[in-house]
């Protein structure tokens, strides 16, 4: 059976939508590169001039590097994919961003939309995450260099707030049986069946859980109401962080699948499917002590003890 997508829904930074004709490791399968595998932007480096605020710089930093990013994926490609095999980055594989921000006689927030982008299509997906506040006289500046990554290497890469999965549910009313007592109706925590023009119906299949709460409240024994699980249909939420529009993260996702299947397929043809196991042999890990600025170089400080 081939591969049916049906979109229920598109609104914002969320898609809804149908995938049939497929098993449960294909739907998890997708759901992962979703999250892991698609690329989008975010901010890498960071180089502090001037941070005289409360929040360290090392916190500073988290804040700034887990902003969500506009990405532009048609403009910039993957550092690792780069010809430049630049530390800091081309052109084509890093954006610089800006933020230079002082508190003059007043406390003052400063947003992720006070960043300043040498690019005006790749800016934080929202003006207003706050990073840190500035009591009168306190300043942050410094330089960041944004680059495109992969949720797998870090989780500030993945494209995606929420990307789920679940079962649609079958759900099957015995007429002749059910009394429309509306216990099922009542028991239902997700409002999917109601009783209209003296019938039972379905008013909202998939929003179906099958908790199995109707048929457990029904008095006919057995129940008149059944629910079923359909193996190769699911139901897909997934939301964007406001980094790419949520269709793009599916058909990206699916780009990644079809390149991973071809050269699966290719190995396959070529009797590449063994592969050898490298021994390798572990470095043995050095004992070290904690260190501090101003503690002195450790040779020093062994020679001195054994004296």
């Amino acid at each position: 059976m081939a591969l049916k997508v049906e979109v229920l829904s598109l609104s914002g930074d969320t898609i809804r939508f149908l995938l049939q004709g497929c098993d449960v490791a294909f739907a998890n399968a997708l759901r992962r590169t979703m999250i892991a595998e698609v690329p989008c932007m975010t901010i890498d480096d960071i180089f502090i001039f001037d941070n005289s605020s409360v929040m360290p710089d090392e916190v500073l930093a988290h804040r700034v590097g887990l902003v969500p990013l506009v990405t532009d994926l048609d403009s910039y490609v993957l550092p690792e994919k780069c010809e430049c095999k630049s530390d800091l980055g081309c052109s084509l594989c890093r954006v610089v961003l800006t933020l230079d921000v002082e508190a003059d006689t007043e406390t003052r927030v400063v947003y992720s939309g006070d960043l300043v982008s040498e690019d005006p299509k790749v800016v934080p997906a929202s003006p207003d995450i706050p990073l840190v506040k500035l009591a009168p006289g306190q300043a942050v500046r410094f330089e960041a260099y944004a680059r495109l990554g992969l949720g797998k290497v870090h989780a500030k890469w993945q494209p995606v707030s929420m990307c789920v999965y679940q079962h649609v549910a079958e759900i099957s009313v015995d007429e002749k049986r059910c009394t429309l007592c509306g216990k099922c109706v009542e028991a239902c925590p997700r409002r999917v069946l109601a009783v209209e023009d003296g019938k039972l119906r379905v008013v909202d299949l998939y929003a179906c859980t099958l908790c199995g709460a109707c048929a457990e409240a029904c008095p006919v024994e057995p129940p008149a109401i059944i629910q079923r699980m359909k193996d190769d249909l699911f139901l897909f939420t997934v939301e964007s962080t406001g980094c790419l529009p949520p269709e793009r993260i599916v058909s990206e996702a699916a780009k990644v699948l079809m390149e991973k299947l071809d050269e699966f397929s290719g190995k396959i043809r070529r009797g590449e499917t063994d592969e050898e196991i490298e021994v390798f042999e572990a470095e043995e890990e050095v004992s070290r002590r904690l260190y501090s600025v101003g503690a002195g170089d450790f040779e020093e400080d062994e020679e001195e003890e054994n004296e």
